[in-house]
């Protein structure tokens, strides 16, 4: 069983609001969760001595969370990922959004869904938080309902992003959180072995939008179908690291997604999900500039993600799984984080 806990974790400046902190703890995992982006703030997870460390990059403090930073934890959205210069065309209308990365539109825009306080609602065994986005919030099309449930159970953190729409809007939401097995503050990620069930990924242009290709993994450096050490792996291939979308099985039911292990602390994620894709990011773009939890600093390479979402700019490929909600219909996927030592 799973207990939840509620505390206030800050003010938002200039009489904005207040943030609230759930703590869910079962004998496995404790995770906070803050109403501010539904960001993850903290995984304590055991390693095989019975020592408890956390496992996700952030920030102790509010403050932390308001500064310019790369999305640690947060629930992202409208729409996840990239969409090409910030456009799009629905029903012969052409939509503009912000532009904030490169050419392109990032995670929602420049006041996404990490960047808003949302309206939490304590469980037995998780918290549910929820939204309503208002029509053009951000250039979207429609009113957007959300709800962000997170459940706990044993070793098992469980995601589950429900929303529907007054208009036709693209619509993909997906959690940021930067995993460090090893403890977050730890300098690197090159010690953990990684497997992803994927027959093909999406290449990318410089500006990492999908070329549209949908490439098979086989005989590349992408192929991460057998577990690969990841430093080694990126001196062998030659890469930076890894901002790629990996395609999974087109099931909406659950399936298998990802594992990590890192063979030090034993721990051991496995990832789950009904969505089409996931994200596997290196944090290429972490430069040691933050401060973190406990004076942590986050070097590049120092946490990795694994965004499970629709494909990136969905909304301007039309080969690429459906990414439109219609009104009447509903937007529902979840994750499962599954945590054990091995």
């Amino acid at each position: 069983m799973a207990s939840v806990t509620r505390a206030v974790f800050g003010d938002l400046p200039s009489g904005a609001g207040t943030v609230e902190k759930f703590q869910l703890q079962s004998d496995l995992l404790k995770v906070d969760i803050i109403s501010w982006g539904c960001t993850i703030t903290a995984l304590e997870v055991k390693d095989r001595q019975g020592k408890a460390s956390d496992v996700v990059l952030g920030f102790a403090e509010l403050e932390g969370y308001l500064q310019k930073q790369p999305y640690f934890g947060a629930v992202v959205g409208r729409v996840a990922n990239r969409i090409a210069k910030g456009t799009f065309t629905l029903d012969g209308k052409e939509y503009k959004l912000a532009i904030n990365n490169g050419p392109n539109s990032l995670h929602g825009g420049v006041r996404g869904f990490d960047k808003v306080l949302w309206t939490p609602r304590m469980l037995s065994n998780g918290v549910q938080l929820s939204r309503v986005s208002p029509d053009g919030e951000e250039g979207y099309p429609g009113e957007l309902k959300v709800w962000v449930t997170y459940t706990l159970d044993g070793g098992e953190l469980m995601i589950n992003y429900r929303a529907q729409a007054s208009r036709t809007t693209p619509v993909n939401l997906t959690n940021h959180s930067y995993f460090n097995l090893a403890g977050q503050g730890s300098p690197n990620i090159y010690d953990h072995e990684v497997i992803i069930e994927a027959d093909a990924f999406l290449p990318v242009d410089e500006t990492l939008i999908p070329t549209g290709e949908v490439a098979p993994v086989q005989g590349t450096a992408f192929d991460l179908r057998k577990p690969v050490e990841l430093g080694k792996h990126l001196q062998d291939f030659h890469l930076n690291g890894f901002d790629h979308n990996f395609c999974l099985k087109g099931s909406k039911e659950k399936h298998f997604c990802a594992r990590v292990r890192h063979a030090g602390s034993g721990r051991l994620l496995e990832v789950y999900t009904t969505q089409p894709g996931v994200q596997f990011y290196t944090g290429n773009f972490l430069d040691g500039a933050l401060k973190g939890k406990g004076g942590a600093i986050y070097p590049k390479h120092s946490g990795f993600c694994l965004e499970t979402q629709n494909w990136p700019d969905a909304v301007n490929q039309p080969h690429f799984p459906p990414v439109l909600l219609r009104p009447g219909e509903e937007y529902d996927h979840t994750t499962w984080f599954k945590f054990s030592v091995a």
